[in-house]
């Protein structure tokens, strides 16, 4: 059998930044479970594997995510929504973009 490839996100990282690390981290979201108002100080590229989650950046649309799916949160961009609406626990794989230096990956903010 072939190997084989699915497109699944294309991600601009602009402006460019310097990449010198990518923490890649397990995220488990338990049933029911909003993770509240929040931002990146790094860009974040994952993909879902399990579960469902509303998802909404600052200014963009509400979408829902489904197992399999990928998704881009931009560096300092507010996060309104990742918020799990499946009946189980949502599982993410989430791949933070570390500059030089950086060690921080969440920022949650008061509304």
């Amino acid at each position: 059998p072939a190997v084989t490839r699915q497109d699944l996100l294309t991600a601009v990282i602009g402006p460019a930044r310097p990449v010198a690390n990518v923490a890649v981290k397990r995220v488990t979201l338990p049933r029911g479970c909003p993770t509240g108002l929040h931002l990146h100080p790094c860009p974040v590229v994952g993909v879902l594997l399990e579960g469902e989650v509303l998802f909404q950046l600052e200014g963009g649309p509400t979408q829902t995510l489904h197992a399999g799916d990928a998704v881009y949160e931009p560096a300092d961009t507010r996060v309104l929504h990742f918020d799990n609406v499946g009946d189980g626990p949502a599982v993410l794989l989430a791949c933070y973009l570390l500059a030089p230096d950086q060690t921080e990956l969440i920022r949650l903010l008061r509304k």
